[in-house]
């Protein structure tokens, strides 16, 4: 698990990063609260799992992974719609 936590903090960064540059200003905003938590958990060097503590500290970590999973969720539903959009607008 340890060797995705950084990729997919990258990832992101470089994503929110490009709603930023290309002026997508409420994907942009969406974005940042994710952005900041993980430069944040990243600062504090409490990115990476211990595989020895796993079972003690399960309950947040179960929450926290939900949570994330809700983020890319409702993330992929409003670029699916937006592309949509595009497309119709293209379209037209």
């Amino acid at each position: 698990m340890n060797q995705f936590v950084l990729p997919e903090g990258i990832a992101h960064a470089f994503l929110t990063f490009l709603f930023l540059i290309s002026g997508e200003w409420v994907a942009f905003f969406f974005n940042v609260p994710l952005l900041a938590y993980n430069v944040n958990k990243l600062m504090k060097k409490n990115h990476m799992y211990d595989a020895t503590e796993i079972f003690r500290t399960m309950g947040p970590q179960k929450n926290e992974t939900f949570l994330r999973l809700g983020f890319y969720l409702i993330s992929f539903f409003y670029y699916l719609y937006r592309m949509i959009l595009a497309l119709i607008a293209e379209d037209s």
